[in-house]
């Protein structure tokens, strides 16, 4: 949902950055290297000391590297199946990061091993509802569904959690319950959205076999489906 709305607004704002770095020679790619590393750092040397506001500030500042690179291939006009893979994959690679750094705190300073593995869920649930779309549509369905935690869900309600609990060493008193709060709910919608896939994908596989089932005799044999339609036509 956030997707849809989120994505097309801050494709046009990043549009004049993108081509700047268009014009200063930087390929595409390597923005998506660049902005995975800076994800990755931010997630695993500040949330593992439990440094939220700012683990929280890096990641965000290189999270909109997956808006800038696709605009700048539109731009030059480079897209190609090379950079789709390229960037999906470091998706994978970053939120796999982030939620790696919940556990190491909750498993380290944190001292919770109930959010450590909440947190680990929210890591392997994530990775296997982007498989579960990937995969479906390799094997030619359309997975007609989104589910109710997609990726920008999920990043968005923990980092906003994080940074906002991360203000509770500046003082404010409280807050670092909304982490905790956050994770549940990521693991929850998170779960939630693979049921929806894998019971969407059951759906659409069931329809397509049968579909298959139907024109296969008529698509391998012309002549039997000449015979069905003149049989067809006499009954009436």
């Amino acid at each position: 949902m956030l997707n849809k709305y989120a994505r097309a607004f801050f494709t046009r704002v990043l549009t004049p950055f993108a081509a700047l770095l268009l014009r200063l020679g930087v390929s595409p790619d390597a923005v998506t290297l660049i902005g995975t590393a800076g994800v990755m750092a931010g997630a695993l040397v500040f949330f593992p000391m439990g440094e939220f506001f700012w683990g929280t500030i890096v990641i965000t500042i290189f999270v909109f590297s997956d808006l800038v690179d696709g605009n700048m291939a539109r731009q030059a006009g480079i897209s190609s199946r090379w950079g789709a893979f390229l960037d999906s994959t470091l998706d994978r690679v970053a939120d796999g990061a982030i939620f790696a750094g919940f556990a190491l705190w909750y498993a380290g300073g944190g001292d919770d091993d109930i959010l450590c593995a909440v947190a680990i869920f929210c890591l392997a649930s994530g990775q296997v509802v982007s498989y579960t779309k990937a995969r479906g549509e390799s094997i030619g369905l359309p997975v007609a569904v989104n589910g109710l935690v997609e990726r920008a869900e999920r990043l968005v309600i923990s980092l906003v959690a994080a940074g906002l609990a991360g203000l509770h060493k500046f003082g404010v008193p409280g807050i670092d319950v909304l982490l905790p709060i956050a994770l549940w709910i990521v693991a929850a919608g998170s779960l939630v959205t693979l049921i929806q896939r894998v019971v969407t994908v059951r759906r659409e596989s069931a329809e397509a076999d049968a579909a298959e089932a139907v024109a296969g005799p008529a698509a391998a044999d012309p002549s039997a489906a000449g015979r069905a339609g003149q049989g067809s036509e006499g009954d009436r």
